[in-house]
């Protein structure tokens, strides 16, 4: 008579039920409620809609590459920037760079920020354009 223990398993057993006898929960929200998207992502949304509203204007925006970035580089001023460009060079496009950390600090609700958002990338487009401010975008400063 052979009083042999059952070899144990070597993977482990995947859980289909809690603790408690019931289903495994599942995420807090669906993905696509805007519950689930990170502030950056909705950061990243805000530039990318100003943007659009520019590129009708200034078809020539195709050519300019947009970037989010946590923080400025290296401040050494008093002030900390909340955006730059730099112009196009041979061996790269023009770029727009928004700071995310730096607006987020400076604006309380999202419509504050979408409007800052706005004003920062019609300050560094009208920047690498050669214009101003009011001629790349007629309501710059009347939100």
């Amino acid at each position: 008579m052979d009083s042999s223990v059952p070899p144990r398993p070597t993977e482990p057993r995947i859980r289909r039920r809690d603790r408690h006898g019931r289903g495994m929960r599942g995420p807090v929200a669906p993905p696509q409620v805007p519950l689930s998207a990170s502030r950056a992502d909705t950061f990243r949304d805000l530039v990318l809609d100003s943007v659009e509203r520019l590129e009708r204007r200034f078809p020539q925006l195709v050519d300019v590459e947009f970037l989010v970035m946590e923080v400025p580089p290296d401040v050494r001023e008093d002030t900390v920037p909340l955006g730059g460009s730099v112009p196009a060079k041979k061996d790269g496009p023009a770029r727009v760079v928004v700071y995310r950390r730096p607006v987020e600090i400076r604006t309380k609700s999202r419509e504050e920020r979408a409007t800052l958002v706005h004003e920062v990338v019609v300050e560094q487009v009208a920047d690498l354009l050669g214009l101003s401010p009011e001629s790349v975008d007629p309501r710059y400063g009347q939100d």
